[in-house]
Parts: C-alpha cells; sequence; structure tokens
C-alpha cells in the first residue's frame, strides 16, 4: 500500500509573514508502476528473437538447403523420366508448334518416332534376355571351370604333384568367397549411409542450379548485377512479366521457350534479341512493362529498350551493359579533326553515337528540325552542334535568335546574319519580324525562274517556346504569339514550312516542355526531322516525336533528367534508323562553349567576312546605298543575290519586294555597278564606299557653295 505524502505550506492568499497559519495538506503518493505481465515479456523477446538477423539468416540458409535438396530430387526425377520417354521430344514439338515453325515441329515428331521404334525393339529384346542370359551363362561357367582345371592340370603335370589339379579351382573359391564376406562387412554401414548419400548428390544437383526462391539465396548469389545476357534469363524475364499467356505458352513449352528468341547478337555496349511473342501475346503489353522487363533482367530500366521490328507479333530488345550507358561518349569529329568542312546537299553532320556505339550522323538538307526537352537537357549543345558544322560550309547562311539570350550563340556573331539575343517581348518582336523577312526571301526565290539554284538559308529560333507565348500584340492588335491564324510568329513559321524546303529556306527550332500552348500542333508536325531529350510523360513525347515514333517504341520521357543529359530520340529520315523501326536513340557529342569558338572562328575564315545584325531596323526614311554598304560589310564583294538577302532580313518593309533589278538601279545611279566574277553578279565593296564617298563630298559641297 503506498503512503501518503505530508506537505506544509502557507495560504497564498495571506501576507507572506510569522504570522500567517501553517495549512497541512496530506497528497497521496503516486501509485507504484504495475509490473509487466510475464506473457507479455515473453512475447517481445520472442518478436525480438525471431526479427533478429541472426534468426533470418538461419531460416533462410535451412530454407535454401532444404529446398536444395527437394528441388534437386525434382530435376533428377525430370531428367531420369525424360530419358526414358519421349517427354523431352513433346516438349520441343509444343515450342516448335507455339513459334509457328512447322518444319522444326516435324522433325521433332519424327526424331520422336525413331526414338519410340528403338525402345519397342529394347523391350522385344528383354523378353528373350533371360534365356540367352542362361544359356551364356552355362556356358560361361562351364568353359571357366574347364580352364581352371585345365590350368591345375599343367601345374600337377609341372609340380608332378596330383593335388594341384584343383588348385586353381580351389583359388577362385577362395577368392569368391572373400569378396563374399567383403560385401557382408561393407553391406550394413552402407545401407546406413546410402540414403545420406543420395541426398547429399540431390543437394549438389540442387545447389549447382540455384533451385531456391530469391530470398533464400545468399546475398552474393542474389546480387546478379551486369550478368550475361543469356536465352534462359531472357525467357524468365519474359515468363515473370506477369502476361498470363506469356506464361502458360513458356511453361508448355519448357526448357525449349529460348525457340521464342533469335540470336543474341553483340550491338555495341549491350546486347540485341528478337523475341517472336506466343500467340494472344502482343507487342504493347510487353512494352508497357519495361521496367519490369529491365529488373528481370538485372538492369536499370533506362538499359532496356523495346522496339517493334517490321516481323509481325516480335519484339526487338537491346540490353546494355551494366552502367555503360553512363560512360560518356567520345569527342565530336568536329574538335578534334580541324580539317572537317561541311557539305549541305550530301554530308551529314556529325551528331554523336547511337545504343550500338556507331557513329549517327544526321542529314540536313532540305529539312526542317525541332529539337524539343526539358530545361538543362543540353538542348541547346544538340542544336548547336547541327549548326555548327553547318557554318562549315561557305554557302550557308543563317539568320538567327536566341530567346534566352544568356551568349550560348555568340560565337556566330560575324558569322550569321542576324544574331538576336534576349528574352523580352521586345527580342521576340526582333525575331518574328527577322522570320517574316525569312519569308520574304523565301517568296522572292519562288518567283524566280524554273531551276535556279538558291543557297541555304537556316532560320534558327531557340527557345522558341518564348515566342509563342509572347503577350504583344502590333498596332494593327495582331498578336505576335499564340497559334491562331493572326498570330504573326506562328504564321510566319507555318509558311516557312509549307513552302521553303523547295527553295532551300528552312527553319530549324528548339523549344521546351512541349505542349499545345508553347508547341502549335501544326507547328511540330510541319519538322521533317523530330528529336527529344528526356520529357515528363509519354502525352509529350507524343507531342515531340508524333504518335508513330511513340507507337514504334520511342520514349524520351522514360529518359532520366539529368543522368541522360544529352541523350536524344531521333524520328527522322536524315538519320540511318534499323529497319523496322520509327526513332533511334542518339548520344550526342558535348561541344563546349571554348570549341564552338574554335569551330567559328575557322567558319570565319572560310568566309569573305558577315557584318552580323543584331536588330532589325525599322523607320520610313532609307538610305539605299547606306544600306547596301552595310549588309556588304568587310567582303570586298558580295553576290547579287546575298544583297538582296541581306536587305530584306535588315528591313522587310523597304527592301522585303527588292527585286536584281531595284538594286541594279540604285547602284548604277550612285555608280557601282555589279558586275560579273566567276560567273556571277556580284557587288564590290569598294565601289559602293567610293560613291558614298563621293556623294557625301559632293553634298558637302552643295551646302558650302
Amino acid at each position: 500500500m503506498s503512503e501518503n505524502v505530508v506537505h506544509l505550506h502557507k495560504p497564498t492568499d495571506t501576507p507572506a509573514d510569522d504570522t500567517a497559519p501553517t495549512v497541512l495538506t496530506v497528497v497521496p503518493d503516486a501509485p507504484p508502476e504495475r509490473p509487466v505481465p510475464l506473457w507479455v515479456r515473453s512475447g517481445r523477446a520472442i518478436k525480438t528473437a525471431a526479427t533478429h538477423e541472426t534468426t533470418k539468416t538461419v531460416v533462410r540458409a535451412a530454407a535454401r538447403h532444404g529446398l536444395y535438396t527437394f528441388n534437386g530430387g525434382r530435376i533428377v526425377a525430370r531428367r531420369a523420366w525424360d530419358g526414358r520417354t519421349g517427354a523431352r521430344y513433346e516438349r520441343m514439338i509444343r515450342a516448335a508448334e507455339a513459334a509457328g515453325n512447322n518444319e522444326l515441329a516435324e522433325e521433332w515428331e519424327e526424331r520422336l518416332q525413331r526414338f519410340r521404334d528403338a525402345r519397342h525393339r529394347r523391350r522385344m529384346d528383354l523378353l528373350h534376355s533371360p534365356v540367352e542370359v542362361a544359356k551364356g551363362a552355362a556356358v560361361g561357367a562351364g568353359m571357366s571351370i574347364g580352364t581352371l582345371v585345365a590350368l591345375g592340370v599343367v601345374m600337377a603335370i609341372n609340380n608332378g604333384d596330383v593335388k594341384d589339379v584343383i588348385t586353381p579351382l580351389a583359388a577362385t573359391i577362395d577368392f569368391i568367397a572373400l569378396l563374399i564376406r567383403i560385401v557382408q562387412v561393407v553391406w550394413g554401414p552402407a545401407l546406413t549411409i546410402g540414403p545420406f548419400l543420395a541426398l547429399l548428390a540431390l543437394w549438389a544437383v540442387g545447389s549447382k542450379q540455384q533451385a531456391a526462391p530469391q530470398w533464400a539465396l545468399p546475398a552474393n548469389a542474389r546480387s546478379t548485377e551486369g550478368e550475361p545476357i543469356t536465352p534462359s534469363i531472357v525467357v524468365k524475364a519474359l515468363r515473370d512479366l506477369g502476361i498470363p499467356a506469356m506464361r502458360n505458352a513458356i511453361k508448355e513449352m519448357g526448357d525449349a521457350g529460348a525457340s521464342m528468341l533469335g540470336p543474341i547478337t553483340i550491338a555495341g555496349c549491350g546486347v540485341e534479341v528478337d523475341v517472336t511473342l506466343p500467340s494472344g501475346v502482343s507487342t504493347n503489353e510487353v512494352q508497357q512493362r519495361r521496367r519490369k522487363l529491365a529488373e528481370n533482367l538485372t538492369r536499370h530500366e533506362h538499359e532496356v529498350f523495346i522496339t517493334i521490328p517490321t516481323a509481325a507479333r516480335t519484339v526487338r530488345l537491346w540490353v546494355a551493359d551494366s552502367g555503360a550507358l553512363d560512360e560518356p561518349i567520345g569527342p565530336s569529329p568536329l574538335v578534334t579533326d580541324e580539317t572537317m568542312t561541311a557539305d549541305y546537299p550530301k554530308g551529314k553532320a556529325p551528331w554523336g553515337q547511337d545504343l550500338r556505339g556507331d557513329a549517327a550522323a544526321l542529314s540536313l538538307y532540305q529539312r526542317h528540325l525541332l529539337i524539343t526537352g526539358l530545361s538543362n537537357q543540353g538542348k541547346t549543345v544538340a542544336l548547336r552542334s547541327l549548326a555548327l558544322w553547318l557554318s562549315l560550309d561557305r554557302s550557308v547562311e543563317f539568320l538567327m535568335g536566341d530567346l534566352k539570350g544568356v551568349g550560348d550563340w555568340a560565337m556566330f556573331d560575324g558569322l550569321a546574319t542576324t544574331l538576336i539575343q534576349g528574352p523580352t517581348d521586345e527580342h521576340v518582336i526582333q525575331v518574328t519580324e527577322m522570320v517574316e523577312g525569312a519569308v520574304d526571301e523565301m517568296n522572292r526565290r519562288i518567283q524566280a525562274p524554273p531551276g535556279t539554284v538558291f543557297p541555304p538559308l537556316i532560320v534558327l529560333v531557340d527557345e522558341a517556346q518564348v515566342a509563342f507565348m509572347c503577350p504583344a500584340k502590333d498596332e494593327d492588335k495582331r498578336p505576335y504569339g499564340g497559334s491562331k491564324a493572326n498570330s504573326r510568329y506562328f504564321m510566319a513559321v507555318r509558311k516557312i514550312h509549307n513552302q521553303g524546303r523547295a527553295v532551300n529556306v528552312l527553319m530549324w527550332q528548339g523549344t521546351q516542355d512541349p505542349t499545345n500552348e508553347n508547341l502549335p500542333k501544326l507547328v511540330r508536325e510541319g519538322a521533317h526531322t523530330r528529336a527529344s531529350l528526356a520529357l515528363g510523360t509519354e502525352s509529350q513525347a507524343r507531342m515531340a516525336l508524333g504518335d508513330k515514333a511513340v507507337d514504334g517504341g520511342a520514349a524520351p520521357n522514360l529518359l532520366r533528367p539529368g543522368l541522360d543529359r544529352g541523350t536524344l530520340v531521333v524520328a527522322s529520315d536524315g538519320i540511318t534508323i534499323p529497319a523496322g523501326q520509327s526513332s533511334i536513340t542518339v548520344r550526342t557529342h558535348y561541344i563546349d562553349d571554348e570549341a564552338a569558338v574554335a569551330i567559328t572562328d575557322r567558319a570565319k575564315a572560310m568566309r569573305d567576312g558577315v557584318t552580323t545584325l543584331h536588330a532589325i531596323e525599322r523607320g520610313e526614311d532609307r538610305d539605299p546605298l547606306a544600306d547596301i554598304a552595310a549588309v556588304v560589310g568587310d567582303a570586298p564583294r558580295v553576290r547579287t543575290k546575298d544583297v538582296l538577302a541581306r536587305l530584306a532580313t535588315l528591313n522587310t518593309d523597304a527592301y522585303g519586294g527588292w527585286s536584281f533589278i531595284d538594286l541594279k538601279r540604285v547602284l548604277d545611279d550612285a555608280g557601282a555597278e555589279p558586275y560579273k566574277s566567276d560567273g556571277v553578279m556580284v557587288v564590290a565593296r569598294d565601289r559602293v564606299l567610293r560613291a558614298l564617298a563621293n556623294r557625301d563630298a559632293d553634298g558637302s559641297a552643295s551646302d558650302a557653295g
């Protein structure tokens, strides 16, 4: 029983002096803690012991070795059954029929019939064998006894002792008696030890086959990271995908499930195999289980790619060596080969490597281009590497708009005719007018005589989603952004997509996170080459590459953001794609800013000099001769076609409709007539500058007079 505690204190509402009465309060003591029942403590101890790691290890070991013995017996029994019956042949026949290979099924059926005929002959021989064995034994015994007696006679004659006649026979009888005694001694222990030896043999078979669940195997056996891909591993991975029709078909095939597989071939940093699916299993069922298939193959999801070849009911698996895709690829040939040049009509840009490790090169000839992906995945570098290669063709002209404006394209200053950099609405307006100027140049080329060959004009806009989402409107209330029929940027891009290819006016765009708002459907479908880095969802992948590519196995949404930076899924006829596939995965070369500057310096050295415009000038009053001098720049001479194109870019309203006649009229009036050089009409810089100087001098003299 608990004791009470007595407290002495003064009341709180009385003065704190010695005259205040003392109050005695009795406070009961706290009850003692109740003891924990024995059964509770026992339960906790049992739970602790049951969940202890040592207990788990012991249970796993006991289950493992027991299942090794049990399943080893099953394996031995099945092997014995297969050896005595035609079960193996019947499984092969069912596997061939499931794979649709009737010729192979007939071949196995013939083998089964031969096996049955041979077995029947052996059984018929057994009916006559007892008599034959008895006869053989009698004859053998008689001959043996006769031989021993003859040997004894020879010994008796030799030794002169008649007793030696039976010596060999007696020795043989003694030897047989010794063998009988040995058997009698060994038989008892053998009966005792024999079952243990048999169990040990079954355990050895099960242990060799690892015939136990994964949870029961030791840690080193369960970790199969990076194990080689074999037919049995692929079949097991397919069997365990959770597709009932697949599992049942493989179960009927037995060990012959590998008949579904084509040859496993080395393909770059991995292997490739075609799988013919059983009846009732569709290819998209396998595609939808990519992660589970990868884990069944002891790989990460990004290390397994599933594509659909031309063969019906077939999927093509590419399985990377463990960790191989995390290794960087080598430098770009643009960096290592300083003598490399480009050929726009016939050449291909060295872009990177495919998953096989082969070089992946892209043809840019008369193909509009769209590259998309999440932010900071290498989109600008991938797009820039194509422009760097094409800059090494001196005939190519660039109009560039960088709506990020952080200097990623600064090295093209002095190489591009126009380079606008910045993210504001004003920069979008400038880029829109630049693209509209390219439309005017396209229209001028279309009206040229048939057969006229035009130099390539690349209109490149990076971060194009900024233009599509721009809210600014012009003085006529027409929006610059958006995807309606009155959207200036949208309509300019659509016009180039519709007709630009025929006259070598091409639209290249890079954009982030494709949606219907920042990348309208008509624009993305107008690109001949569509490439995507890592994306967030399958719907974005369909917007980026199209339904056909995604249905064929393209899955940029399964790339790992950050880890697979620079890896693209490409759908284009300008790149070599394996037969039957609609896309290819490319790991692009990384070209940093320093290397990009070195490449553009080489490109600038190949040209006569380009004056880069950083804004589209506007205004009603123009000085045509001064503008001509500005676009000619430092080049000694420039073709009249290029001068017209640069003037149209400089100011669409003033020069968009100019023809050669208009240009010639201005130059003739100024005394700077164009002339032929190497068979083409050119404008000489010295003539234009001299005409400007003479005009200014005449104007000054007139003012003085």
